[in-house]
């Protein structure tokens, strides 16, 4: 009889061939998001199986660094190790930052801040903010040769002052982003990235017209540059120009950007300009890559709905319920497509279900006792609609008056 390890390894080798069948027939860039998601998730055995079946029909760097992350990531350092090497060998300097991350792992702290220091000179450079937070240095982090290592300057001003910019966008503090962006600006007019910084500054403070004149300048100099097509899809988005947006968009998909993302932000778009089955395929593309990611299942749901087909939608919704079911917002959705098509019984199951999960719903409460009305439990209706009026949903006191007054 086998062993339950060996018994587990077999369902996951099989699992991985079933998975590889699935993108024979896709493109390189296909594969490499596969298995990008699949590292992700924690799934790194499978991950392997699929760079291993990727390699074995043509060998990529990038599959090479990948299958090396995922490696390294089950503590399989020797094959990491030899991953990384084969890269290096392929596209200098790809593999670095996984090297210093295994001699890291080792406690080997010499030879760790050497290939980090290749990584840092080399087009992989890594900001500082990722490496000090990656746990993998951790255990080298008090010895002589980390603190020596971070002795010498190694990003410029411009750098640094992105990384600030960046941090305070994200606190909410745009004032010292702008301040440190105007004087960059001073320092640097010419330098294309200080442009770039003031145009996230500008997209923070909702000056969009600024933001897309800039990012399209740049984009006439460096015509794939993903940091400045995203900024400009964001500000054309904003300032309600989906069309334009769907176009840069489009440019970072066809150009083979790793980001699987970049498809639930092109849906966004086609739903803004009415195109909804070409969202359902954004969509359905990127669950290929995040079968169970939340906002996506939700977004296939009401775009599914929008398009007339409500059972597909509640199908939809089902699933984010399967993978999300402490999630209360995963209930209402299918309550509120039950809602639509009048089967208040199961409107009613589901809004309840979200309720005892978040009992400070008002819009829940209101809709779940119009569900109740509809099934005649009048009595049970007007406790739900004096509970939405309490949190603050007005509309509750028509209904009141209308079934709740005697």
């Amino acid at each position: 009889m086998k062993g339950i390890g060996e018994m587990k390894r077999m369902l996951i080798t099989v699992a991985a061939i079933v998975m590889c069948a699935g993108v024979n027939s896709q493109s390189p860039v296909d594969y490499l998001l596969k298995a990008k998601a699949l590292t992700e998730s924690g799934k790194n055995y499978e991950a392997v199986q699929i760079l291993s079946e990727a390699i074995a029909k043509g060998t990529d760097w990038r599959y090479l660094v990948l299958r090396g992350d995922a490696f390294l990531q089950l503590g399989r350092l020797n094959d990491a190790e030899k991953d990384y090497n084969q890269a290096n060998q392929i596209e200098p300097s790809s593999g670095d930052y996984g090297l210093a991350r295994i001699y890291a792992l080792a406690g080997n702290a010499a030879k760790s801040t050497v290939y980090l220091e290749s990584c840092l000179n080399s087009k992989y450079k890594r900001s500082e903010k990722e490496i000090m937070l990656d746990p993998a240095f951790t255990r080298i982090e008090n010895t002589p040769e980390w603190r020596r290592f971070w002795k010498t300057e190694r990003y410029s001003v411009i750098e640094t002052g992105m990384q600030e910019i960046e941090y305070n966008i994200s606190t909410g503090k745009r004032d010292e982003a702008q301040q440190i962006a105007s004087e960059l600006a001073r320092d640097y007019p010419s330098e294309n990235r200080v442009v770039y910084a003031k145009a996230l500054v500008d997209f923070a403070f909702q000056r969009y017209n600024d933001v897309i004149t800039a990012m399209s300048k740049l984009l006439s100099v460096e015509k794939g540059n993903t940091d400045y097509l995203t900024l400009l899809a964001k500000g054309q988005m904003a300032s309600g120009n989906a069309s334009g947006a769907i176009l840069s968009y489009s440019r970072m998909i066809d150009s083979g950007v790793l980001d699987a993302s970049l498809f639930i932000r092109r849906a966004e778009c086609y739903i803004k300009t009415g195109e909804f089955e070409k969202a359902m395929k954004d969509i359905n593309k990127f669950l290929e890559f995040y079968p169970e990611n939340k906002e996506a299942l939700r977004m296939a749901g009401r775009t599914a709905s929008a398009m007339g087909d409500n059972l597909k939608g509640i199908s939809f919704f089902t699933k984010n319920i399967e993978y999300h079911p402490g999630d209360p917002e995963c209930y209402i959705d299918r309550a509120n497509s039950f809602f639509a098509c009048k089967s208040w019984d199961l409107a009613a199951g589901d809004y309840g279900m979200a309720l005892d999960l978040n009992p400070e719903l008002p819009d829940a409460w209101l809709n779940k006792g119009i569900a109740l009305v509809n099934t005649g439990k009048t009595e049970d209706a007007c406790f739900d609609f004096r509970k939405a009026y309490s949190l603050g949903n007005k509309k509750a006191s028509t209904y009141i008056s209308r079934y709740c007054i005697k």
